[in-house]
């Protein structure tokens, strides 16, 4: 269920401002979203599975307050991020 090293080496190299960067809130929002888009995926066959689902739930929460972080400091990134993930807000 989590990333895998090179997913997250190719998403800090798509969403971070520099090589190593990790901490930024687009590099953050982004690994959030393929972490929740994997566990999405795990639900279609484990559908009672609700403890992973409570970890989902955070997580999603946690993208929510990164997007909303990101909208009231850097608007601009907030939109690229918001059409570069495909997410609807």
């Amino acid at each position: 269920m989590a990333l895998s090293s090179l997913e997250k080496k190719d998403l800090i190299s798509k969403f971070g401002r520099e090589k190593e960067d990790t901490g930024s809130p687009e590099v953050q929002i982004a690994m959030l979203s393929a972490n929740i888009d994997s566990l999405n995926n795990h639900f279609k066959d484990h559908h009672k599975d609700h403890h992973s689902r409570q970890g989902l739930i955070r997580m999603v929460n946690r993208r929510r307050k990164l997007l909303d972080y990101l909208k009231s400091t850097k608007l601009e990134t907030y939109k690229k991020t918001l059409k570069d993930l495909d997410l609807r807000r």
